[in-house]
């Protein structure tokens, strides 16, 4: 059986219980966030799939600065 890496639960775990920000949300100046679900379920899928990958490295990122930003203004 494939078990998702831990750093990843946790993430999972985190955002499943963390309020939803308010949208649009810039997390960085490169990067919007419009549909937050969708953002979350995107990152998480294509990170579930591979997640040793070089090419998911920064979705793996960008969960952790949305982690971070929601964490700041809790």
């Amino acid at each position: 059986m494939h078990h998702d890496p831990p750093e990843i639960q946790k993430l999972e775990e985190f955002f499943a219980t963390a309020e939803k920000p308010e949208i649009p949300l810039m997390l960085n100046p490169a990067t919007q966030i419009n549909d937050y679900e969708h953002f979350l379920e995107s990152h998480f899928t294509a990170l579930k799939q591979d997640p040793a990958s070089k090419v998911n490295q920064p979705l793996l990122w960008r969960l952790q600065a949305l982690k971070l930003l929601i964490e700041s203004n809790a």
